[in-house]
């Protein structure tokens, strides 16, 4: 059955037709494809590296109406890879910035703005009232929340990845074959994978990938049947290496979502599922603000303060006094840490310090260890304003 029932398909403008004329020129698409696109609804959740291509070629291609979800401001680390928005956008919400260029880019494209989280109070009634939903996100627990909402609904996801110079795409659609949870039963351990903010990203890759997903949602809506499209199969890029690779996806038939006997039948805390919320127990370790450490510093205390960064991104900016120890060497270099002093341990912005200091607790340390609040970002924000913040 199609996603666009004909009782939606309305006929095209003589000035429509000559926007279009490229595509109705193709046999696939023509005029009733052009129609079934002005017809659809598509939900872009995330208007970052993914959404940008995503809603601008949405948008060029002539979706009808276009929903962006996004509780996000536009940030100025943002631009080298988020095109629709520029820097004159930067503190806006990303969702107003998005609307703006997409209406500027097709005036005759309906757009909704989100601007909120999405959770599990509010997923179901957002997703539900679009044709096709274009998952953009960049954090597990929104990825499963988005998947497990698209099965009950029997919504098509037209998914997408990216870290450094690897992407993947493809399209989870219950209905037709595996959903998200079918590959990935279960998330990776908080912190094992870093984000993007963290790990870092090539500019250009999210475009390849977006512009991807932005294929896979035209295809699906102009009514092939899934044939051809990434139902049943993960794309995987690799950008440095320019080269392509595919593996075969099956439903599984034990899938707690969309199996034979599905264990979940409503949206559940993602948060929790991934690992992502705190146990209610007593730290091991300490928090200190910049001003405080610099209190600290400035009254002559001696203190170890640990970078646990890569050579590569201290390069960037260093920080004063640091011993530099990569989170890989932690256990093996405890031995150089002096237990009798307390010790401060430092990243890019407090995350990644958090599982070093846990690997130096593993191997019996028994010192005072502190983590940096917002890591060096923090610390050149509230500090030392000569540090360039990443």
């Amino acid at each position: 059955m199609a996603l666009i029932s004909d009782e939606r398909l309305c006929d095209l403008s003589h000035d429509e037709i000559a926007r279009y004329s490229r595509h109705l020129l193709l046999p696939e698409i023509g005029l009733e494809g052009q129609k079934r696109l002005k017809a659809a609804k598509v939900l872009i959740i995330g208007t970052g590296g993914l959404g940008a291509p995503l809603a601008l070629y949405l948008a060029a291609a002539g979706i009808g109406e276009i929903g962006v979800a996004d509780f996000d401001f536009v940030e100025a680390s943002n631009l080298q890879r988020q095109i629709i928005h520029s820097t004159k956008d930067i503190g806006r919400p990303k969702t107003a910035s998005a609307k703006d260029k997409v209406r500027g880019l097709n005036p005759g494209v309906k757009v909704t703005e989100y601007n909120v989280a999405l959770t599990s109070a509010n997923a179901m009634d957002i997703i539900k009232g679009y044709d096709v939903v274009a998952d953009g996100t960049d954090n597990y627990q929104t990825r499963y929340l988005v998947n497990d909402a698209c099965v009950m609904l029997k919504k098509p996801n037209v998914y997408g990845s990216v870290f450094q110079f690897e992407g993947q795409a493809s399209v989870f659609y219950a209905e037709k074959g595996p959903c998200y949870r079918c590959l990935y039963p279960s998330p990776p351990p908080p912190g094992l994978v870093p984000s993007c903010a963290e790990g870092g990203v090539m500019g250009v890759l999210p475009g390849i990938v977006g512009i991807i997903q932005a294929g896979e949602v035209i295809k699906l809506i102009i009514g092939n049947d899934g044939k051809d499209s990434l139902i049943g199969r993960l794309l995987i890029f690799d950008q440095w290496r320019m080269k392509f690779r595919e593996l075969k996806l099956d439903k599984d038939p034990k899938c707690p979502v969309c199996g034979e006997h599905p264990t979940i039948s409503g949206l559940i805390d993602y948060e929790l599922f991934c690992g992502l919320k705190p146990e209610k127990k007593e730290l091991a370790y300490g928090t200190l603000t910049p001003f405080e450490l610099k209190a600290r510093l400035d009254s002559g205390e001696k203190i170890q303060i640990i970078d646990i960064r890569e050579p590569h991104e201290r390069a960037i900016a260093k920080f004063p006094e640091a011993k530099p120890m990569p989170i890989g060497q932690i256990a093996r270099r405890c031995d150089e840490l002096d237990p009798e002093l307390d010790t401060v341990f430092i990243c890019k912005i407090g995350t990644r310090s958090i599982f070093a200091i846990n690997a130096l607790f593993e191997t019996g340390y028994s010192g005072k260890v502190y983590n940096l609040q917002d890591g060096i970002n923090g610390w050149a924000r509230d500090i030392d304003n000569s540090l360039p913040r990443y």
